[in-house]
């Protein structure tokens, strides 16, 4: 797919409905190296990765519905999201929910369709790969800014590809679960994940697109 830049950044959006095929891993592999040449503070490059698959994505997402479904939330290893939304942050999750709800045909009232679309998170949303990022818990903040923009390379790359994708911070909720599942050790924070896979663009779910506010909505030129 030959796509410019800005193309890349207008097409992205959230997948989550995947076609059963998988994603050959030298694809995967093409994806990391050029995702790797993000910019990082004095170079620290604080990415680690996990790419998960087969079996081992399938016990590992077994175990976190286990969990979910007997009703132990987990705990992300940092603040996501604010205590308590306010303002246009509320209104956009609000009207977000919707467009999802909405393109589900799950109503508001019906409580168990919107439980098993959350549990859908942890399947990642049935897409053949995962990826779990990873890095140092002796890293600051400065180093979730450095992720940001390796994750968004990695997204694009993908689309590049002709791959989907969703960046997922249900895929943190349980943090020492992933991390016994995968081998990495306390010293390890994780981030979130990303489902990975080829999209079913006649999938519902695929369809809407959330807004995006305008330039001047949020910036400020100084002469």
């Amino acid at each position: 797919m030959s796509l410019s830049v800005s193309q890349a950044v207008t097409q992205r959006h959230s997948v989550r409905a995947f076609l059963d095929k998988p994603v050959n891993n030298e694809i995967i592999q093409r994806i990391l190296d050029a995702a790797r040449h993000a910019p990082s503070g004095v170079n620290t490059q604080p990415w680690q990765v996990a790419v998960v698959s087969g079996e081992t994505k399938l016990r590992l997402q077994s175990a976190m519905l286990d969990k979910f479904t007997a009703g132990e939330r987990g705990k992300m290893d940092y603040a996501y999201y604010p205590d308590e939304w306010k303002g246009a942050y509320k209104l956009r999750r609000v009207q977000t929910g919707k467009q999802l709800y909405g393109a589900l045909q799950i109503e508001r009232h019906d409580k168990a369709g919107q439980m098993a679309q959350w549990a859908a998170n942890y399947r990642s949303f049935d897409a053949p790969v995962a990826l779990y990022f990873f890095m140092d818990k002796s890293l600051q903040t400065g180093s979730f800014f450095d992720y940001g923009m390796f994750v968004q390379n990695i997204m694009l790359l993908a689309l590049e590809e002709g791959l989907g994708t969703c960046p997922q911070g249900a895929l943190g909720e349980y943090p020492d679960l992933i991390r016994e599942q995968l081998g990495y050790g306390d010293d390890k924070l994780l981030l979130g994940g990303m489902a990975l896979g080829y999209e079913n663009t006649d999938h519902p779910v695929n369809q809407y697109r959330t807004e995006r506010e305008p330039v001047e909505a949020f910036t400020r030129f100084f002469d």
